[in-house]
């Protein structure tokens, strides 16, 4: 399955979650043993795979285990690294608030008259 902005995240999280466990079977990594390496539990190895929720940082853990790591910058690249970045055209996004323009209702202080 191919994963993109069609995609729920739930069937994301099922596509990863199936694709980090057939690593797992190819690399001939019983459960217990990547939990173990990844300092997870058994539990939550299990959990992950079978697609619910675990925190990021265990999951980031069993990718380490699994030697994914160098994978998980292509998640979200880093901007830095994008040459539109680095172009001198690029003026960047500044935040600004939208001028409001005051209307004078008729009342004025006791000094202005």
């Amino acid at each position: 399955m191919t994963i993109n902005n069609t995609l729920k995240p739930k069937a994301i999280v099922t596509e990863l979650a199936r694709r980090i466990k057939e690593y797992r079977i190819s690399a001939e990594i019983t459960q217990k043993e990547l939990a173990d390496k990844a300092m997870v539990s058994n539990r939550t190895l299990t959990r992950f795979e079978n697609g619910e929720d675990i925190s990021l940082e265990k999951a980031i853990r069993i990718l380490s285990a699994l030697g994914l790591t160098d994978n998980i910058g292509l998640l979200v690249p880093d901007p830095d690294d994008s040459p539109i970045f680095h172009s001198p055209q690029r003026t960047g996004r500044k935040r600004a608030r939208k001028k409001e323009v005051k209307k004078n209702d008729g009342w004025v202080w006791g000094e202005d008259k």
